[in-house]
This record gives C-alpha cells, structure tokens and sequence, in this order.
C-alpha cells in the first residue's frame, strides 16, 4: 500500500516550518502541488479537526498527522524531515523532527488506517527513525520506507516459551493501535513468545483470539483506551493498561501480565476503570461538541456577517433599534442572514446528535434544537439558545442510540433509522422540553426579571456586574434576553443608562473572542476554524451581534464563558459609572458612531476594555488547562 501512495516527489528533507501549523501547511503545500489535494485549506481544517480528537505526536520524534477529506483527490503520504525538532505536543515532551502526513479520500477506502498499519512495523524497526532522518535525498529516503524487514524466523511451536493475546486500541482507533500492536508481537518474539494482537480500530475489530486461543493462553496484555470485551479473558492472567505503555515497553508488560492474579470478570470495578472510562467520556463528549461546532459556523459566519453587513451600510439608529428603511435592498439581505441565524442553533443539536447516533438522530436533533431555541413551544419570553442545543443534542443522541440498539424482529429492522428512531426521538425531545424543561425556563426568566426589576433602584456597580454578567453568559439565551429585555423596558420609562450599560457589553463576546483568536496564534490555542470565525466574530461585534461568540462557547465553555462573563460585567459597571445612555434597543460599537449614545467615545472605551479583559482572561484559562492536559498526559 506504501508503495502506491508515496513517491520521491512527496518528500521533504529540510522542512523550513518553525511550529506545528506552519509544519501543517508546509506538507500541505506540497500534497497541492503534486495534485493530490483540491483545497489546501480545506484539507488544512480536517487535519486540524482529527488533531483535536487527539494529538499525533508520538514518542522518538514522530508524528502521523492524517485525516480523511473531501478534499483528497488520490490518496498520498507526504513526509517532512526537521532534523532541530518541533514543539509538537508529543507524548514523550521532546520536539518532533519526522513527519508523516496521510491524505485520505472521505468516503473512500481506509487508506490512512492500512498505511499506518503497514508504517508501524517501520517505525518500531530498531535505526530506522535515526536512519531515515539523516537519509542525503528523497531517494534514499524511499529506499530505506521501502525496504523489506529481515524476516525473522518464527520458532518451533515446541520451542516457544507459551502463547500471549494483546488487545490494542485507542479512541480514535488509528495510529496508537497499530504502533502498540507491533510493539507487542517484537516484544513477545524478542522474548520467545507466540503472539497474537486483536486491533480495536477505526475500521473495526480485528484478529480477535477464539475461544481456543484463549483458553492456552500463558497471558493476555489488554492495552486499550476504549471499551473492549473482558469477560471472555475470566480465569486467565490479565495486565490492562492504556494503549500507549507497550510502545514504552512491551516487553516489561508481557512479564507483568505473566505473574498477574487471573482475573475475575464478576469482580473488576477497580478505581482505574472507573477513571479511564470517565477520560474516555469526556473525550466522546468533546468529540460530539466539536461535530454540532463545525457544522454550526458556517451559519454563525454567513448569518453574523450578513446581518452585520446590512445594518451597518442600510442601518439607522430608531426608538425599536437599529432598523433599516423599508423597500431598501439592505432588508432582503438582512432577511438572509436572519434564516442563516435561525438555522444555526438547530444544527448545533442535530450534529452533535448526529455524532452520538448517526443519521437516525439528524431528525430528532435539528428539530430538538428548534423547539429549545424557540420559547413560545413552552411559554417563555425567548429560547434557551445554545446551551439548550447542546443539551437537546446529547438528549437526543443517547436516547436514539438506545433506541437502535434494541434488538427488533427482522421486518421492523428496516424501519427503525428511517422511521422508528426519528418519529419517537422527536417526540422525545418535544415532550420533554415542552412539558417538562419548558416550565422552568419560563419560571426562571421571570424570576431574573422580577431580580432586575427590584435592584433597578440599588447599587449601580452591583446592578452592572449582575446586567453585564447576564449579557456574557448565553449570548441569545435566556439570561442575555432577560438583560435586553429589561433595559429595553427601562427605556420607555426615560432610564436609559441600563440600556447604556448593556450596550457597552452586548458586543464585547464577539469582540472578546476576536482578540483571543489573533493573540492566541503564539500560543496554539485556537485550531485554524475558530482563527477564521474569530474574524466573523470581530465583524459581527462591532455591530453589536453578540451570537458571534457562540462557536468558541460550544466549543470550550470552560474557558469562553467565564471570560465572556467577566469582560462584559467590566464594559456595564464602566458603562454605568460614566453615566452612559443610549435611547435606541441595540448595542455595539455602531450605535454609539450613529450618536444614539450620549458619550460615544466613552461607550467605545468601555467596550474595549471589556473585550480585552474577555481576551486576555480566555487566553489565560485556555493555557492553565492546555498545561493541565499536558501535565495528566505525561
């Protein structure tokens, strides 16, 4: 397979990249150039989607960055040689000097799982990394990929010390199984052992022991990051581990396996299993966030800067807000962006439903997301937005799992994902939001209001801290909408400092978001997606959409929410303490340049500082946890 999809054209000696994007778009360059790939940055953002699933980097200075795209016109690998070394991420802390990147066609065979497969037995090779990075040209390189390991003599089966069963696989079930599948069977030959390796990976299980097999088995090595069968291995000697310890040291792992307790299926509860299948859900979790995110931003994007466009250019500061006149061009296409807007919060719910139980809960999802971001389904003032989306997604797609897994007759079958799962996940979904969500969120949205109503006449720091927080938190929920509401309200009785304040902190998750995404490129903390929304972000702020920030929000909430919070609590009480109004239902930096607010240039100060305090505070998180995962992984 190697021999097919590489040639002496698709290898870089002298990498110039000086961080791992660059290195990204450096192989990239050259997959385009040999006409391999349609779109480099399409390609560039699948590349960037599978690293978040998990990083790439491997121990002795490898890394397999792969992905399958649409993009891909004819699979390749394309590899990159930096003899100084790239910070990487790798498991081992060292930089990363050799590079393979694997193209795949999404949709087509798994070529990048049978390369992989098929380069593990290279790199575990003993010389062969330090060989190939100090290779003179492209040739010698592809000689020394091509060349055929010595084959070593398989031993007598009356010679062999016993049989050893390895299980391998990790979450995303590609690279990791397969170097720590080879690493097992040289380990057990080196040591005099019979092998066999089951792979749990992203093309299936495969090479699993029988029944047989097991039972004369000497010791089983279970080295896998997700969930595999281990009742069958009751009785025998049983080490689990996770998948990376055998490319460390597997032949450590066999010995410990051979003088392990045999295992007891009725009784393995260890705290170890309970932490490894809590990693593992969290892992699943953020996955299905970043598949309801990715799909997502194209509407936020599209709506955001349409919108934004529309009332910037055709926009006029009114009593109601920012309103365009009638009969002008600008309303058609702000029309256009509103459907984009609409559509967003759905298709957040349906694609992380989507990831959990695939297309039996597009359906339910989408139409879960609809009734939480629509507050008449259930009697309150506005939707829940994007947290309700995410909420609906994960209902909706652990209920439609459940729902297909069930085992039905062989003429129900066939209707269970066209028919069975949507209907009755849909119905699922509307009930429990209707009749049973609903009510709270109506409750909870007149309680903050009554809150707000009653500290109207109190304290304007703390009525800032409460108004500007409620602001930063949703960005279209519940709490934000209260906010606005509230304000708006204030207006027709003549106090429109409220709506000044919340003015001042409508725009600055948006623009929040904006800052972070430039300054955080030094770090590596923002993949190219959210870099590129972060533009839209900017646009959609400086005309006060504060939807803008729900991609990052959904995304890593840990960290954007609490900075959305407290920069837009520090652009209300600066609001308020200026003394700042504004006489129009609308916010950002636009209304004051259109002179709705009495001190424009105050207003635009207190934006600003809002925004950097939600940069510099989601920048700040990102790296704590960025180091926490980082330390956890060592």
């Amino acid at each position: 397979m190697i021999t097919k999809l590489i040639n002496e054209n698709l290898i870089k000696l002298e990498l110039q990249a000086t961080s791992k994007q660059e290195v990204f778009e450096e192989l990239i360059e050259v997959l385009h150039q040999q006409g391999r790939i349609s779109n480099k940055a399409d390609f560039l953002a699948d590349i960037q989607k599978r690293e978040a699933e998990g990083n790439t980097g491997f121990e002795d200075g490898i890394a397999i960055p792969h992905a399958k795209s649409a993009a891909v016109i004819e699979p390749a690998v394309v590899i990159g040689i930096h003899k100084a070394g790239i910070e990487y991420g790798a498991d081992d802390g060292q930089p990363s000097k050799l590079f393979f990147m694997i193209a795949s066609p999404d949709g087509g065979d798994n070529h990048h799982i049978e390369v992989l497969a098929e380069l593990s037995s290279k790199l575990i090779e003993d010389g062969f990394v330090e060989s190939f990075i100090n290779a003179t040209s492209p040739q010698q390189a592809l000689e020394l990929l091509l060349q055929k390991p010595q084959a070593e003599e398989a031993l007598p089966l009356e010679n062999t010390k016993g049989f050893i069963i390895g299980v391998t696989g990790c979450p995303a079930g590609v690279a990791h199984t397969y170097l720590a599948a080879e690493a097992l069977e040289k380990g057990a030959h080196a040591m005099g052992f019979e092998v066999k390796v089951e792979t749990n990976g992203s093309i299936g299980v495969k090479n699993s022991p029988t029944d047989e097999e097991i039972a004369r088995a000497d010791a089983i090595v279970v080295a896998c990051d997700k969930q595999v069968d281990m009742a069958r291995f009751a009785g025998k000697r049983v080490i689990k581990t996770n998948v990376k310890a055998p490319i460390r040291d597997a032949e450590g792992l066999i010995t410990q396996a051979l003088n392990a307790p045999a295992y007891q299926a009725e009784t393995t509860s260890a705290p170890q299993s309970v932490t490894e299948k809590a990693s593992q859900a969290r892992s699943d979790l953020y996955r299905y966030l970043m598949n309801g995110v990715s799909h997502m931003i194209p509407f936020v994007v599209t709506g955001g800067l349409l919108i934004a466009l529309a009332l910037a250019v055709g926009g006029e500061p009114t009593e109601a807000g920012m309103a365009i006149p009638d009969g002008s061009l600008w309303n058609q296409i702000l029309e256009v962006g509103v459907v984009a807007f609409t559509l967003m919060i759905p298709i957040l719910a349906g694609y992380i439903a989507y990831a959990i139980a695939d297309r039996p809960a597009l359906t339910p999802g989408l139409i879960g997301g609809w009734i939480a971001n629509n507050g008449s389904f259930y009697g309150a003032d506005a939707g829940t937005g994007f947290i309700g989306a995410i909420i609906a997604g994960l209902l909706v797609g652990y209920f439609v799992k459940w729902i297909t897994s069930i085992n039905y007759h062989k003429f129900i079958q066939p209707l269970v994902p066209i028919m069975i799962a949507p209907i009755t996940g849909s119905l699922f979904i509307a009930g429990l939001f209707i009749f049973v969500i609903g009510a709270p969120i109506a409750s909870l949205m007149d309680g903050l209001t009554a809150m707000l109503t009653s500290m109207s006449t109190g304290n304007v720091v703390l009525l800032g801290i409460v108004l500007g927080g409620m602001a930063g938190f949703d960005m279209g929920g519940p709490f934000n909408k209260v906010a606005f509401l509230f304000s708006v309200g204030m207006i027709a009785s003549g106090q429109t400092q409220f709506m000044g304040a919340m003015a001042c902190a409508i725009p600055v998750a948006p623009l929040g978001m904006a800052l972070a995404t430039a300054l955080g490129r030094k770090f590596d903390l923002f993949e190219s997606s959210e870099i590129e929304a972060g533009k839209a972000a900017g646009a959609m702020g400086l005309v006060g959409i504060s939807e803008g920030a729900i991609p990052f929000a959904a995304q890593d909430p840990m960290s954007v929410i609490p900075a959305n919070v407290l920069g837009s609590m520090v652009a209300a009480v600066m609001a308020f303490s200026f003394g700042i109004t504004n006489s129009v239902a609308h916010g950002g930096p636009v209304v004051a340049l259109l002179g709705a607010m009495n001190y424009p240039l105050l207003a635009l100060v207190c934006m600003a500082a809002g925004a950097g305090v939600t940069a510099l505070t989601c920048i700040t998180l990102k790296n704590l946890r960025k180091a926490k995962y980082t330390a956890a992984a060592a």
